[in-house]
């Protein structure tokens, strides 16, 4: 299913974490997934200073480039990519997987 996600042009890598922070799927390069824990404890931290419970996604910029998280039930993608510049083409290709 995630690795029809390295046709779309600059994603490098993709990964899909469940709950516990383990991987359920991956394909490409690896990326350091530990971010994913990171990640979600922002997320976390942000939903109850604003008073929101969901999330649609979060964008990383880290020093391998950057990397777009998005929520799938109670798992997290990876979808790391060559490009900021490249988000949008992220962003949907993401979203029609996992529609």
């Amino acid at each position: 299913m995630i690795v029809q996600l390295l046709e779309v042009r600059g994603i490098r890598h993709v990964a899909l974490i469940d709950a516990a922070g383990g991987i359920v799927s991956s394909a490409g390069a690896g990326s350091d997934i530990s971010v994913v824990q990171a990640g979600r404890a922002v997320i976390g931290s942000l939903q109850a200073a604003l008073g929101q419970t969901g999330w649609q996604d979060l964008l990383l910029d880290v020093g391998d480039g950057p990397i777009l998280l998005t929520p799938h039930g109670d798992q997290v993608l990876l979808t790391a990519f060559d490009d900021v510049a490249s988000l949008g083409r992220i962003r949907f290709a993401v979203r029609r997987l996992l529609s």
